[in-house]
């Protein structure tokens, strides 16, 4: 008799739903154990994580400081493999239990609540597995909540809206093999002279960096856990895939572009649809340059006549000021000149001295002028006059002297 054969997709969705399931167990004990021991008014987390992976040979000690340093996180980064040497982590395998799944995401989360966290935090080494990445999506939805059922309290701002980012550090496999094999290679050796000198730290060489073999599995194992793991929150959270293949500033630059501000990633939505119809500086910087072009031309041809005046002005008042200014680089100039009440000439000045490299500021000041005196009332009578004060700023001179 045939035996039946089982649909393989019903099998992956059954392993996926029980792998769901799991999690939603884990968590919730983990969840309810920290709540009983911390109350949970206490549960602080912080506002920002980045969720750090990478591929074996990606630079990922390398580099971690230099994101925390990106996002102006200043707390020490959690390590999951140096959780996992804690007294707590130690007891448990002192006392024969693994070190699984809850017992991980239970030392994470209790770690987190350390106020040294509390604006931001790099986590290296989680997710890894699809059951940890559900744990994360729980994890993410409590502290959602906690953000909802604090909102408007004094204790609002230790509650803050999360911001989950997930960052991956990728290489393919043979610069991560060649980068492993390296790795070995220098450990060795720096190994070999410290037994030499008869003194000296040792440190760890990992078979998986002196076998390419191994260092192949290794890889594959990250491809088909770690890496499959991040993937799969792309459509949920801000994701950065960062190209760490090139030397050590290459890769700095690419995570310098990953984490450029953007106001729709990290604003509430609530605040960015109130503030989105301002214009980005960066945008208006852009074609600035080429407007700048057009109204010039636009000034000679609709206005010459008043166009030509304020540059007879600039010329014969303020050219000879900003010359005695060079050394500086700063000419502050006062005008009186009834030619800038009109607001087209104040425009051109600034956009002629602006073509000419000069960052031109003008502030108006209006100055009280005594004229009379009321013969009746003794009261004195003046007249308002308009003081334009012009700051030109450029570069100074640059004088080389011997030494």
């Amino acid at each position: 008799m045939n035996e039946p054969v089982a649909k393989p997709g019903l099998v992956a969705s059954n392993a996926a739903d029980l792998e769901i399931k799991d999690a939603q167990l884990i968590f919730s004990a983990v969840w309810s154990d920290l709540v009983e021991r911390h109350g949970r008014d206490r549960l602080r987390f912080p506002r920002e994580f980045i969720w750090l992976g990478g591929a074996p040979g990606a630079g990922k000690g390398t580099n971690t400081p230099f994101v925390a340093e990106a996002r102006d996180i200043t707390a020490p980064p959690v390590v999951i493999s140096s959780l996992l040497t804690t007294p707590h982590a130690m007891a448990l395998k002192n006392a024969g239990q693994m070190v699984g799944d809850r017992e991980v995401i239970g030392l994470l989360l209790d770690e987190l609540l350390d106020p040294k966290y509390h604006d931001g935090v790099v986590v290296d080494g989680f997710p890894r597995t699809k059951p940890q990445v559900e744990c994360l999506k729980l994890f993410y939805h409590e502290m959602l909540r906690l953000h909802a059922e604090y909102r408007g309290t004094p204790v609002a701002r230790e509650f803050r809206k999360p911001m989950f980012r997930i960052v991956l550090l990728f290489v393919s496999e043979d610069v991560s093999v060649e980068r492993q094999l390296k790795r070995g290679r220098e450990i060795r050796e720096r190994n070999r002279q410290v037994r030499e000198a008869g003194g000296g730290e040792l440190l760890e060489e990992r078979a998986t960096d002196l076998d390419s073999d191994l260092c192949r599995k290794r890889y594959k194992t990250f491809k088909d856990t770690t890496f499959d793991a991040l993937q799969s929150l792309r459509q949920i959270f801000h994701f950065h895939f960062v190209d760490a293949e090139g030397d050590l500033p290459e890769v700095q630059r690419n995570i310098i572009r990953e984490f450029a501000y953007q106001s729709s990633l990290e604003l509430g939505p609530e605040v960015f649809d109130l503030i989105q119809h301002i214009p980005v500086a960066t945008q208006l910087a852009m074609h600035a340059r080429q407007e700048l072009v057009e109204r010039l031309e636009e000034y000679e041809e609709e206005n010459k006549e008043l166009f030509c005046k304020v540059l007879k002005l600039i010329e014969s008042k303020m050219v000879p000021i900003v010359r005695a200014h060079a050394m500086s680089g700063l000419a502050q100039i006062n005008s009186e000149d009834a030619l800038l009440d009109e607001p087209l000439a104040l425009r051109m000045l600034i956009d002629v001295l602006s073509e000419r490299g000069f960052h031109a500021t003008v502030d108006i000041h209006r100055v009280d002028v005594p004229e009379r005196v009321n013969p009746e009332t003794w009261e004195i009578i003046c007249r308002t006059k308009k003081v334009y004060r012009i700051d030109v700023r450029y570069p100074p001179s640059d004088i080389r002297r011997g030494h």
